[in-house]
């Protein structure tokens, strides 16, 4: 039985503060209604600030160091054998539809990463954008997703858009518009046919659109072009947003909590660091077989006995020491750990980019930033330029700094800081609220129904 008011969370990834507060504001009527009907502000992400473990932290008040997820990507061991994909099983602590299971109340969940498998909850689930094409059961349960065929009709229903890096400029934004009408639909069904107390959706369309289109909106970005033909695309889909954000609010109840949020945000990216051609030529990594062209560190042919250190490529870079009794073919002796992690540290920050000038590169110990580390955790956990600079991680090039990516045409990185907007709490603060961090919504959804945060959770009820 419900013991508070119904709670429903639109979540859109990647949301960002200088967009929605600022620059896009004024193409953004509804969501402008919500935040000057409640409160708003700037959200801390976690480090990193990755959709993956992001929302998970979000929702279970923990930080990536206790749910020993550091990204999209995780080393499942201390062997070399790369990294896997964390999935919804990788989640071990419990979320908030978890704790509002227990006490029989029903949440209804669309998308929300990571969602696939579609792991059973008290109610309905959604999978996200981690489902593959060929995914059989994306819908918990299994006959839900007969009834979002019937919604949709011929159009099929869309997770995400796969390599949306190499598709092209126009099958994206095409797709983006797609993928978020089509969710919005779906959500708006079941949020008038399912008995639910909480509701949470996340639409990946801001992400992808700000990863492939940030250049043509930033004036201050390098490949920016005056009049190029996306100028406006920006504009145009947050103002498409806007609207299906607003046809399901008109649908939902009357005295739910409404919740608009992000998990990270975004900055225009200048281009990439790699990371390995870097520890390469400062040689700290040797190759049995020098690489001939352009090589995924994966895939290349490393002297474990003679390295001391690896990267990792992506929005931000994860290096790993080799140590000795961990690794398979270890060559730094535990006692040397701190000495070998604080040089690469100190060389790291020291970074000069193209023009000679300091890159402004932040390095972060997890131990420092996280209360426990569990897991395989990188040794050290590498901003690029502040962010600013993604990590690239072939080698065979020769080359350090590089204006193309080795995944795809990318515009945008992530950003530590995301979004909140929520109304309809009695008595909640008004207007502009500073210092919210996402780690703190889950226990500020639990508390709204009288539930305390889950045991160990960092984050606190920032109505407390």
């Amino acid at each position: 039985m419900t013991t508070g008011p119904r709670v429903a969370v639109i979540g859109l990834d990647c949301g960002t503060p200088q967009l929605l507060f600022d620059e896009l504001a004024e193409e953004v009527p509804n969501i402008n209604a919500l935040m000057q009907g409640g409160m708003h502000g700037p959200l801390q992400s976690i480090t990193p600030p990755i959709t993956i473990p992001a929302w998970a932290c979000a929702m279970s008040g923990k930080t990536p160091g206790q749910l020993a997820i550091y990204g999209m990507r995780n080393r499942k061991d201390t062997t070399y054998e790369g990294l896997s994909i964390a999935t919804s099983i990788s989640v071990k602590e419990p979320q908030v539809w978890d704790e509002l299971g227990k006490r029989g109340m029903k949440s209804l969940l669309i998308g929300v990463p990571p969602g696939y498998p579609p792991k059973p909850v008290e109610g309905w689930r959604v999978s996200c954008f981690l489902t593959p094409p060929s995914a059989e059961q994306w819908t918990h349960p299994a006959d839900l997703r007969a009834e979002i065929e019937e919604e949709l009709g011929a159009d099929p229903y869309i997770f995400d858009i796969p390599n949306f890096r190499e598709q092209g400029e126009d099958l994206v934004l095409e797709r983006v518009f797609q993928m978020t009408e089509r969710r919005f639909k779906v959500a708006r069904r079941l949020v008038t046919n399912k008995p639910w107390d909480y509701f949470m959706m996340v639409e990946m369309g801001p992400d992808r659109l700000h990863h492939v289109f940030w250049q043509h909106f930033d004036p201050k970005h390098p490949k920016y072009v005056p009049g190029n033909r996306f100028e406006t695309a920006f504009q145009d889909y947050y103002r498409f947003l806007d609207r299906e954000l607003g046809k399901l609010l008109e649908v939902l109840p009357d005295d739910c909590v409404t919740i608009v949020m992000s998990d990270h945000g975004a900055r225009r990216m200048v281009g990439g660091v790699r990371f390995n051609e870097w520890l390469a030529k400062e040689g700290y990594l040797r190759f049995a077989v020098e690489p001939d062209g352009p090589t995924a560190i994966g895939n290349a042919q490393i002297d474990w006995l003679a390295t001391t250190a690896w990267g990792d490529g992506g929005y931000y870079g994860r290096l790993f020491l080799n140590v000795a009794g961990r690794e398979p073919s270890g060559t730094v002796q535990p006692e040397r750990y701190e000495e070998v992690r604080d040089e690469l540290m100190a060389k790291l920050e020291a970074i000069e980019g193209p023009d000679g000038e300091p890159l402004g590169t932040k390095v972060y110990r997890p131990q420092d930033v996280y209360p426990e580390v569990r897991g395989v955790a990188p040794d050290l956990i590498v901003y690029f330029g502040d962010l600013e600079w993604r990590s690239v991680g072939q080698v065979g090039t020769g080359q350090i700094f590089t204006y193309e990516n080795d995944t795809g045409p990318d515009g945008a990185n992530h950003d530590r800081t995301g979004v909140f907007a929520m109304r309809g709490v009695p008595g909640q603060p008004l207007g502009r609220v500073d210092g919210l961090a996402l780690v703190d919504v889950g226990p500020t959804i639990l508390s709204l129904y009288d539930i305390d945060a889950p045991e160990g959770a960092q984050g606190r009820s920032f109505l407390s």
